[in-house]
């Protein structure tokens, strides 16, 4: 992998860290966490923070009952399967969305692809496959958006990113990604917001392919 230089910032990982972000970015920034060194050990220093905090709190008290409650839990409690493991271009996080089966991919034109990992109130999450030279329908953004690169690179306004790199997109950036010409360009993307396409077959298109 190239060296990543495009990363998380610091608010965005505070907020990983304390568990208060959206699942779509969660899975975006758990991706580049175990992809680049620098951001994982931000995200260790802050929950090395918060423990602290927490230390310096008062104990709550609980009713009579809660220790009961809780061996009564714990005696049914169903264990979780073992965590996935990364495979080939795809980092652990993402294999989990994929529940550890291949990308099946749909076709959106152009021989541009997408998978729809989720989709709820909280936002978007989506792998895209862009082919090499190839140029998505310029944009903006009704609000956020992550993309990280997983394999090849794109470029735009905001320059080149590579595999490992994240753009960090806002509703003032108005943005056309191309891919690179080392092959295609694989990204995962977390939007809190539709896109804003300025073609009009893009507009058109947009319902039936829910980005």
């Amino acid at each position: 992998m190239s060296k990543i230089t495009h990363h998380i910032p610091e608010e965005m990982l505070r907020a990983y860290a304390a568990g208060t972000l959206p699942q779509p970015f969660a899975v975006v920034i758990a991706a580049h966490v175990s992809l680049c060194d620098a951001c994982r050990a931000s995200v260790e220093t802050e929950a090395a923070l918060g423990g602290a905090l927490l230390s310096e709190l008062a104990p709550a008290g609980l009713d009579e009952g809660a220790r009961d409650r809780l061996f009564a839990a714990l005696d049914t409690a169903v264990p979780p399967p073992p965590p996935l493991r990364g495979s080939g271009i795809f980092p652990a996080p993402v294999m989990e969305a994929l529940k550890g089966q291949p990308p099946r991919w749909k076709m959106l034109g152009g021989g541009i692809r997408q998978q729809i990992l989720s989709a709820d109130g909280e936002g978007s999450l989506r792998l895209l496959y862009i082919p090499r030279g190839r140029a998505v329908p310029e944009h903006s953004h009704g609000g956020l958006e992550l993309t990280l690169v997983l394999q090849g690179s794109f470029s735009d306004c905001e320059g080149r990113f590579a595999a490992g790199d994240v753009e960090v997109a806002s509703d003032d950036l108005d943005h056309q990604p191309i891919a690179g010409d080392e092959g295609p360009c694989i990204c995962l993307a977390a939007t809190d917001a539709p896109l804003r396409f300025r073609a009009m077959i893009p507009r058109l298109l947009q319902p039936l392919f829910r980005i």
